[in-house]
């Protein structure tokens, strides 16, 4: 990755009406590659789902906000998925890992 760039944490608890969740987090996730600045996905769930995506600078992350078939799936997710969520923006200055 990149040497300095930035993590859009995305931590949510979901209904128990997940209808069509998985569709549009496949269709977001395609989305958000095609859009400049973007770097990559992580993503977890068990109790509470856990979304990480790392992009290039700020602009490209309010760029992303700003998409209209990402404000609709925002919509959507606070009138049927989530019951709560919280978004946290990181920048990122350094990483590294274990690799076996």
């Amino acid at each position: 990755m990149e040497s300095s760039y930035y993590a859009v944490i995305f931590t949510s608890q979901q209904t128990e009406n997940i209808e069509g969740y998985d569709e549009m987090a496949q269709t977001m996730e395609k989305l958000a590659k095609q859009q400049p600045g973007y770097i990559g996905i992580e993503s977890a769930k068990s109790q509470i789902g856990i979304t990480v995506s790392y992009w290039k600078n700020l602009e490209a992350i309010k760029n992303w906000k700003a998409n209209l078939d990402h404000q609709m799936a925002q919509k959507l997710g606070r009138k049927e998925w989530y019951t709560w969520y919280k978004v946290r923006i990181c920048k990122v200055e350094r990483e590294y890992e274990f690799n076996m």
